[in-house]
């Protein structure tokens, strides 16, 4: 059997060139709700006490 195009083990040699920058401003602050809210609700099932 032929191989199929590349192989896994060339499969992320390229390394980012800088690092990738958090967002600014409305971007950022919606990664927050996210975070804070959206995945807390998702784990365990109980709901979890915040504390910030």
């Amino acid at each position: 059997m032929g191989k199929v195009h590349g192989s896994l083990a060339r499969a992320g040699k390229v390394e980012p060139q800088e690092k990738k920058k958090n967002p600014k401003g409305r971007a950022y602050k919606r990664i927050l709700y996210t975070r804070r809210f959206v995945n807390v609700t998702m784990t365990g099932g109980k709901r979890k006490v915040h504390t910030d």
